[in-house]
């Protein structure tokens, strides 16, 4: 059946937390080196961390597992976002990247509550 979901790859918000993580990954490229262990580190481990997240929970047996990590992304994507908007202020990410960063994790954001209520709503089923 086409559209179908046989695997986490096939969840558009896994799809669109992988594009904020190679996107997370290119911008920081240009972060001085001293940032490496900084905000650099803290950015891509917390952007990978929402995709790894969403994986995770979606192989768990239970909704209220899935549910649970969910939210762990959510929160990884909360702590992406405080550290886009601080690259920003400090002068590591251009305003324009910054915002391009900030729009695309609001999209993700929407996406990941929507998830949340269709699984928890299932799982009190």
């Amino acid at each position: 059946m086409a559209g179908s979901i046989v695997s986490y790859r096939d969840l558009k918000v896994w799809q669109h937390a992988i594009d904020l993580a190679e996107l997370c990954y290119a911008a920081t490229k240009s972060f001085p080196k001293e940032e490496m262990y900084g905000l650099t580190s803290q950015m891509r481990r917390c952007s990978v961390s929402i995709a790894a997240n969403i994986a995770e929970g979606y192989g768990r047996d239970s909704g209220g597992s899935f549910a649970h990590f969910l939210k762990i992304a959510q929160g990884s994507l909360k702590e992406f976002e405080t550290h886009t908007i601080l690259s920003g202020r400090v002068g590591l990410l251009e305003q324009e990247t910054a915002n391009d960063l900030l729009e695309r994790s609001d999209g993700l954001g929407k996406m990941l509550r929507a998830l949340i209520r269709s699984v928890q709503k299932k799982a009190a089923e």
